[in-house]
């Protein structure tokens, strides 16, 4: 046979694929009205993995039955979506624990930073909550979790991630920790100024503290000075260091607003490596709420340690049209090469796709957990 001949034999079989696939998913709408009325799960893992082995046994080489197991892991796949999809426009897909609010009661807020006056977060926290509130700092992420948790916060402030230096790793750990959820976020223009006493010269300089990011953030100004570099938990510590030891010869790293904070003297504005850098900030609380013109949504799973399993997981949102906008992954504790992912993803949880893809993540996943809407 020529080529052409052989094409048209291809679309008479892939004709009758799609008129068998049609067929499938009329008997898989049956099988979603069986268990909506007896209340079976639509995941069967099981299941699932009986009929893989079925169907690659009926091939007849190694090459083919692969490919088969990936054909009918699609055509499962898709199955389960198309049930899950079912069972939500029948009311049976459950309700979600979160309630939607027109609006985040703010007012007489009692909020936590992490740092010291003159922070980063600080400034975050009052661009986001503005002048009218009650706040107060802490000395760690963890400090800023539990003061939420043990009530002495109503929100707190935390850096999540920079556009430079990407992901604070210890955030996500302490936001499948606690039961605190993110209902807001804020993003700060991040612009380093080298601080120094009032009356101190660049000339005289001998000593900088700062945050290790901020340091590497401002490599290339540091580097064409002899100057000592010493790292601090935060850029406003590193400025009260500064205004504390009243040594002419320090410095420090940190945001115009630490200056005022300590009364130190700006030396030099700008001096991070990139002028596009920013930080995003999350607002975090103890309740369950999201507002309801929320538009993103976070989450974190873990994952059977299995090959495609990421990738299936990741299917529910192509096939429910959801924008994953950022993935990262942590390795999981006291369990070796196998890790948390957290997801962020375009939605509001009063939306119909949205309960589509939760409700599949929630079957096929390990231990997912909404983060927050905001």
């Amino acid at each position: 046979m020529d080529l052409g001949e052989i094409r048209q034999q291809i679309d008479q079989v892939d004709s009758g694929i799609v008129a068998l696939y049609e067929q499938r998913m009329d008997l898989c709408r049956q099988v979603a009205e069986y268990k909506i009325n007896t209340g079976k799960k639509v995941f069967d893992r099981q299941r699932e993995q009986e009929k893989l082995e079925k169907v690659k046994a009926l091939t007849h080489n190694e090459f083919n039955g692969r490919g088969i197991v990936e054909l009918f892991e699609q055509i499962m796949s898709m199955s389960r979506k198309l049930q899950y999809r079912m069972l939500a426009e029948s009311g049976s897909a459950g309700r979600l624990s979160f309630i939607g609010v027109d609006r985040l009661d703010t007012c007489r807020a009692r909020v936590v930073f992490q740092g010291a006056e003159g922070a980063y977060s600080q400034a975050a926290m009052t661009r986001y909550f503005g002048e009218e509130i009650q706040s107060f700092h802490v000395d760690s992420f963890r400090d800023a979790m539990s003061s939420i948790d043990d009530g002495s916060a109503d929100f707190a402030v935390l850096p999540i991630e920079n556009s430079t230096a990407g992901a604070v790793d210890e955030i996500y750990d302490l936001l499948q920790e606690y039961e605190n959820y993110i209902v807001g976020e804020q993003i700060i223009q991040v612009e380093h100024c080298l601080l120094g006493l009032p009356g101190a010269e660049i000339e005289g300089i001998k000593t900088v503290y700062s945050h290790p990011q901020s340091l590497m953030q401002s490599a290339r100004f540091l580097g064409s000075h002899d100057w000592k570099q010493i790292s601090m938990q935060n850029n406003a510590f590193a400025a009260r260091r500064v205004a504390e030891d009243r040594d002419p010869t320090q410095a420090a790293v940190a945001g115009e607003h630490a200056a005022a904070a300590y009364g130190l003297q700006i030396l030099k504005k700008g001096i991070n490596d990139c002028n596009g850098n920013s930080t995003r900030f999350i607002i975090v609380t103890n309740q369950k709420i999201f507002r309801k013109d929320a538009d993103k949504i976070s989450i974190c799973f873990e994952l059977p340690h299995e090959s495609g399993s990421l990738y299936h997981m990741l299917s529910h949102f192509i096939y429910n049209n959801l924008n994953m906008t950022r993935i990262e992954s942590r390795p999981i504790e006291d369990r070796d090469w196998e890790y948390r992912f957290f997801i962020d993803f375009q939605g509001n949880l009063a939306d119909g796709a949205v309960k589509n893809a939760l409700r599949g993540l929630r079957d096929e996943a390990r231990n997912l957990k909404i983060l927050g809407n905001y």
